[in-house]
């Protein structure tokens, strides 16, 4: 597993590195110092607890469940920054309709594993 995270992890920094030769070339890596707040600067780390998740994810659900687990819980921890405010996103305040679509995919969700 460690193996091919890895391996997604050096192919995406590999395909960062390309574009940023053809888009932002005159931009140095210095100005990540200008970063701020620095934990910002984190998610290759969280990018690798993902790839992680995501492959033994897979390995034990199969692709179809395991891509509606990533997705739905991608959704309530938007949904959840989004609310309180976090990481320097600016607050929206709650609302029922994006609870009711949450608890809708959700409920699809144990509707196919039921089904299956």
């Amino acid at each position: 597993i460690w193996t091919a995270s890895t391996f997604v992890q050096f192919t995406g920094f590999l395909a960062c590195i390309l574009i940023w030769l053809f888009t932002e070339r005159d931009q140095s890596f210095m100005m990540l110092a200008k970063v701020s707040p620095k934990y910002l600067l984190l998610g290759g780390i969280f990018g690798a607890g993902i790839t992680f998740t995501v492959i033994k994810s897979v390995a034990a659900l199969g692709p179809a469940q395991s891509a509606m687990m990533i997705v739905s819980s991608q959704i309530i921890a938007s949904y959840l920054i989004e609310v309180f405010g976090l990481f320097g996103v600016e607050k929206s305040g709650f609302q029922w309709m994006k609870i009711a679509g949450v608890v809708l995919f959700v409920a699809g969700i144990i509707i196919f594993k039921w089904k299956s």
